[in-house]
């Protein structure tokens, strides 16, 4: 076939979604495109497989940023999934929402529907929250919720030190309240990842009109007098164009969607001639208000056993932990627990950077292991350390997707422009100051050793500023590339329709306007959940 009524471009968490609730009604035919493999990989399974996908290049965009001038010249690394499941198959697994406040801002922004208690049913209606449902938990939708399996006793310890350290306890971060510290809930079942696709896509891959291909790289968005009507893409070498005869519905990324857009013509008229790209319709906000999560990690030599390293007893230690995952004839009582389910970083938090603020501006990820340069530096694992992210929550830097050229096949140019905000870089210095500080509480100040990153010479303001533009990297959470709203910049309408294009959304992280307060999968499940409702909605 090369007709349906609905063509998803790209299979992340958003088309998953999609391609589930589209093709439940069968009148509809539903095509989902997506350019990496089939999610069949053992470490996309695996958790703790989290680690070989950071390298993985099959199932792993591997973006670099352009050499960004806010971090001294710096070309800064953007892992996105290549995969069905997208991002969901290849990241930590935690399940986070944000806050309520972020949500009304985007109503405030003039986006009517968008509200928290708007959106609070989206989260819930696909949720199967093992813990029961409640006000803020749902139970009986695809994508499972659960607690970790894997609790070795040094996050216990990092819990108890930012405790100490003033910060209150939090068993739920998606509750009432996100301030505190504990444990991350995780998109887990039964021990093993349970990505979008895991949750919504394989399930239902027997339906007659649900159409998947995999491998396949979309050229272009078909577009003609301003409506979209298909899609040109790569199938084992021959292009072919397939026909959407209701809607295209783009969700391909923060990254790759304004890049498709782009190269189909609709974007900024500058960065569309600049490349010899006809201009079919102008939106001067593709690409532009990119946002990402700056981030930072303190990291300390630690003495202890139980840490992920490259040392003989911290091996011992994970070859024993290694065997409460498999069902062994020694080991009948196996229920997929241990090390292997681990995401690494289990515990963590949100806290407030001093006391005249109102709600959590800074978020906590604590590994329990010498980390550096997203964990591809595997030299620092020949330490016994632990290792602790802070991260800006709300900052105020945008950066932006441009064009490196009108080949399909050229990566995004992306540009962060993290730390070029003056605010940002004093959050951030502030924030280095408090996971050091936490650091070098009781329990954990008891095993420390020296200090690998920033180091103890590094103390000034001055000084700290000079390591984050050395050593601050995205924590993976882009939005922002295709915004939602009706100012100039916008991109989308509140019903994720591009303005001035017929039969075409974006519906992923890209259209956000705003950043969200902490990890951005389960926003984007949320917001394909709900444009599978108004598309709907307006077919039916």
């Amino acid at each position: 076939m090369k007709e349906f009524d609905f063509v998803i471009v790209g299979g992340g968490s958003a088309g998953c979604v999609l391609a589930d609730k589209l093709s439940e009604n069968a009148e509809f035919t539903v095509c989902l495109i997506e350019a990496g493999p089939k999610d069949t990989h053992w470490s996309i399974h695996l958790p703790l497989g989290v680690i070989d996908l950071m390298k993985n290049k099959s199932l792993n965009w591997q973006f670099n940023s352009t050499p960004e001038t806010t971090q001294n010249n710096r070309k800064v690394f953007n892992p996105r999934g290549k995969t069905l499941g997208g991002s969901s198959s290849i990241n930590a697994m935690l399940y986070i929402r944000g806050q309520k406040e972020d949500y009304n801002h985007w109503a405030e922004l003039g986006n009517k529907g968008w509200s928290y208690a708007e959106v609070l049913p989206y989260f819930k209606a696909v949720e199967n929250h093992e813990r029961g449902a409640d006000e803020f938990h749902g139970v009986g939708g695809q994508l499972n919720v659960a607690d970790s399996r894997s609790k070795p006793v040094i996050q216990d310890r990092f819990i108890a030190a930012a405790h100490n350290a003033g910060y209150p306890l939090n068993d739920d971060f998606n509750g009432k309240s996100q301030e505190g510290v504990g444990y991350y809930q995780l998109t887990q079942k039964d021990g093993q990842r349970c990505s979008a696709a895991t949750a919504f896509l394989t399930p239902n891959l027997s339906r007659k009109n649900l159409t998947v291909i995999t491998n396949a790289h979309v050229n272009e968005l078909l577009i003609k007098d301003k409506q979209a009507y298909g899609v040109n893409v790569t199938i084992k070498g021959v292009a072919i164009e397939i026909i959407a005869r209701k809607e295209v519905l783009l969700c391909a990324g923060a990254f790759n969607s304004p890049q498709l857009l782009m190269l189909s013509g609709v974007g900024p008229k500058e960065e569309l001639t600049k490349h010899n790209i006809s201009v079919k319709h102008e939106l001067k906000g593709v690409g532009q208000n990119l946002q990402d999560h700056v981030d930072a990690l303190v990291v300390s030599k630690h003495q202890h056993n139980e840490l992920l390293a490259y040392r003989p007893k911290a091996i011992n230690w994970f070859i024993k932990e290694s065997f409460k995952y498999f069902s062994l004839p020694f080991n009948k009582n196996t229920q997929r627990k241990g090390i292997l389910t681990s995401v690494v970083a289990e515990a963590g938090g949100f806290i407030k950077a001093n006391k005249q603020s109102t709600r959590p501006d800074l978020q906590l990820h604590f590994i329990p292991a010498a980390m550096d340069d997203h964990g591809r530096n595997h030299k620092m694992l020949f330490n016994y350390g632990i290792s602790l992210h802070v991260c800006l929550l709300r900052p105020k830097s945008r950066g932006e997707v441009k064009l490196f050229g009108k080949n399909p096949r050229l990566d995004p140019a992306i540009t962060l422009n993290m730390l070029s905000d003056k605010n940002d870089q004093e959050y951030m210095i502030n924030a280095v100051k408090i996971a050091r500080t936490i650091l070098n509480q009781t329990p954990l100040i008891e095993n420390n050793l020296a200090e690998l990153s920033p180091g103890k010479q590094v103390q000034s303001d001055e000084d700290i500023l000079k390591f984050l533009k050395e050593k601050a990297n995205t924590i993976y959470h882009p939005v922002g590339t295709c915004k939602m709203g009706q100012d100039d910049m916008a991109v989308v309408d509140n019903q994720l329709k591009v303005h001035g294009i017929e039969n075409l959304r974006v519906i992923d992280a890209s259209i956000m306007p705003t950043l969200i307060s902490g990890n951005t999968n389960a926003p984007t499940m949320m917001i394909a959940t709900k444009a599978a409702e108004m598309i709907l909605n307006e077919h039916c």
